[in-house]
């Protein structure tokens, strides 16, 4: 029998794993080999961990192994994040624990996803929520966040400091303990506590208001629901809006908020034919 068989899925994997890799690129030579890609005992080497006990996770003996050494051996592989969280599946029955990286930015494929939502305002928000990316509707309804300078572009300093933004919602008071329980249970979700602790700190200090709620400790999931404003233009307006998290990028999530009526999204389609960008 095979040392690495379907019941065997760690060991078939990182077996697999190993033989795509170049053993010149990691400084191996010796040009009398036998099988592509790494040896057994060069994995356990860049991973700092037994080659005996290497060898065994591959032959699928010793138990499971640890959180810390499916992650040396991950790194030892190159592998990507996708590739990562399915070794710890396979390896441990769950994801590993989440690794938050501040990036910039979207990709022009996710902004075209977010323009081709002619009526429907539309958001890209990182955990800490911080907007980076919108369409034409969202700069209309929402906020024009292309005349805010980048640090300006968080939702919770908006909320909190911006009266303009305060005088749209229906019931700000209620807004305000949803959207701090809900940035709480994002930047948690994400493994960006301690990213954050800087931000919450200056909101603490610039708003009592967002002290307070903070110190509620509350979470909340932003999930889906209807969102009331008082639109300057186009008057009381209802969205139906839901949230989605964005594939390939833990940091980000998009934010869809759906004319409630045919009404309401015929006044924004009005409104945009006659706005001049």
């Amino acid at each position: 029998m095979s040392e690495t068989t379907s019941e065997n899925l760690l060991g078939t994997y990182l077996k697999d794993r190993r033989t795509r890799l170049d053993a010149a690129a990691f400084g191996f030579g010796g040009s009398r080999r036998r099988t592509p890609g790494l040896r057994r005992e060069e994995v356990a080497q860049r991973a700092n961990i037994s080659p005996t006990w290497y060898t065994w996770l591959e032959q699928g003996r010793g138990g499971a192994p640890s959180a810390d050494v499916l992650d040396r051996i991950s790194a030892a592989l190159m592998l990507t994040d996708v590739e990562r969280e399915h070794l710890f599946l396979i390896g441990l029955g769950r994801p590993p624990e989440v690794r938050y990286q501040a990036r910039e930015g979207v990709s022009p494929r996710l902004q075209r996803v977010l323009d081709a939502l002619e009526t429907s305002p539309a958001i890209i928000r990182t955990a800490i929520w911080d907007v980076v990316a919108w369409n034409r509707a969202a700069r209309l309804v929402l906020t024009d966040y292309s005349k805010l300078p980048p640090e300006r572009r968080n939702i919770l300093r908006l909320i909190f400091s911006e009266p303009n933004i305060r005088a749209a919602q229906y019931d700000w008071d209620s807004v305000a303990r949803f959207v701090v329980a809900a940035f709480r249970a994002d930047a948690a979700r994400a493994g960006a506590v301690s990213h954050v602790a800087e931000f919450v700190d200056e909101m603490c200090r610039l708003s009592p208001e967002f002290a307070k709620l903070w110190a509620d400790n509350d979470v909340r999931s932003y999930g889906e629901g209807v969102k009331h404003l008082r639109h300057p233009v186009l008057g009381p307006v209802a969205f139906e809006y839901s949230a989605f998290s964005v594939d390939g990028r833990p940091d980000l999530g998009m934010v869809v908020y759906n004319p409630a009526t045919p009404e309401d999204a015929e006044r924004i389609r009005n409104v945009l034919a006659t706005h001049i960008d």
